[in-house]
């Protein structure tokens, strides 16, 4: 029996909905691009933004008619991730989990690996 490894990147369907929705209202294509950026209060950034398509190097991820990529470079920081749409009392917000960082600042913008 082989077993399948975990997905490189993962998209809730909440997500995927929220994408599909600001996509619609922009006129542009259900692809949310996630980057990683140096910077931030714990040493790595996310960043995210609509894209207008999908590079050979990206990672790749489908849900619900939307598309979560990655580029290779920021994938290595943030392999086996799920990205989650929240809404809570402070706010609503792309959140991800992210499984390689040791630690994060309190609004989970940024990480440390």
């Amino acid at each position: 029996m082989t077993t399948e490894p975990p997905p490189a990147i993962s998209l809730t369907a909440a997500a995927a909905a929220r994408v599909a929705a600001i996509s619609a209202r922009q006129g542009k294509p259900a692809i949310l691009r996630l980057s990683v950026d140096g910077g931030g209060c714990s040493g790595f950034q996310y960043r995210f933004g609509l894209a207008e398509d999908i590079t050979a190097d990206d990672a790749v991820a489908e849900q619900g008619g939307a598309q979560l990529v990655v580029d290779s470079i920021s994938l290595d920081l943030v392999r086996g991730c799920a990205v989650d749409f929240v809404e809570t009392l402070g706010g609503t917000a792309f959140r991800v989990e992210n499984p390689n960082a040791a630690s994060g600042c309190g609004c989970g913008a940024s990480f440390a690996v």
